[in-house]
């Protein structure tokens, strides 16, 4: 069922920064169009008009620092919620928990991932404003997926024979039905939700009441590989940010 939480506290904007990661070692650490990654993300919580505080969670002693040398606040990250298998909600939920026990309060929490450098201006606003003014559980942000889009998708068998991974009869780009894609940018959540947790569904934390801002292909970048890396920091630059 759809949890609705008091609204009385504020908006915690918390940054997730894992030390660790396969596809691009260290890739919270990295230097994007000439400044840390995570300053990126420090920008788009300190510019939302909505938020109160902003916090890192991390497992990372060298992120720990560079958010500390940006003004944020730090929660330091068990390693049990910190490898591969840890879950976003179960870190969040941890560091809310630890500045709750120091007497904080807040409705509303903005999960922004600390290895997305490229964001629109005001996306934090309108999905804390979407949670407000429509009383959903979640908020994500979502793009188009364009041509990647699943009726033009194939599986394969193993002698290479194709077949349509969803049977369809369109054959133009303007026909097909919109489908969307989570981009990465930010989950906004009410603190209730957060704390909802349920046997063997992963995304209990986003309640029944799941809605979404749009945002346009390429106004969020997640850094995932070096090509991602090289994209954003092309972005950054022509933007002279």
């Amino acid at each position: 069922m759809s949890v609705k939480g008091d609204t009385s506290g504020g908006v915690l904007a918390l940054i997730l920064a894992r030390a660790g990661s396969k596809g691009l070692p260290g890739k919270n650490e990295l230097d994007v169009a000439g400044r840390p990654m995570l300053a990126w993300t420090v920008d788009c919580a300190r510019e939302a008009a909505c938020v109160e505080r902003v916090v890192l969670t991390t497992d990372g002693e060298r992120l720990a620092e560079m958010g500390r040398s940006l003004g944020v606040e730090v929660v330091e990250r068990p390693g049990a919620l910190a490898d591969d298998t840890a879950t976003v909600d179960a870190a969040a939920r941890h560091a809310v928990t630890v500045l709750e026990a120091g007497g904080a309060s807040y409705s509303e929490v903005v999960l922004l991932y600390g290895n997305v450098p490229v964001r629109p201006s005001g996306l934090v606003d309108r999905a804390v404003s979407m949670l407000r003014e429509t009383g959903c559980d979640s908020v994500q942000s979502v793009c188009g997926v364009g041509k990647a889009h699943p009726y033009w998708m194939k599986t394969l068998d193993e002698t290479g024979r194709m077949s349509a991974y969803e049977a369809n009869q369109v054959y133009r780009r303007q026909d097909l039905p919109p489908v969307y894609l989570l981009d990465g940018g930010l989950i906004a959540v009410r603190r209730a939700s957060l704390f909802v947790e349920c046997a063997g569904e992963p995304h209990a934390f986003l309640g029944e009441d799941r809605r979404a801002v749009v945002t346009e292909p390429g106004e969020v970048i997640d850094i995932d590989t070096a090509a991602d890396l090289a994209v954003a920091e092309a972005v950054l630059l022509s933007r002279g940010d």
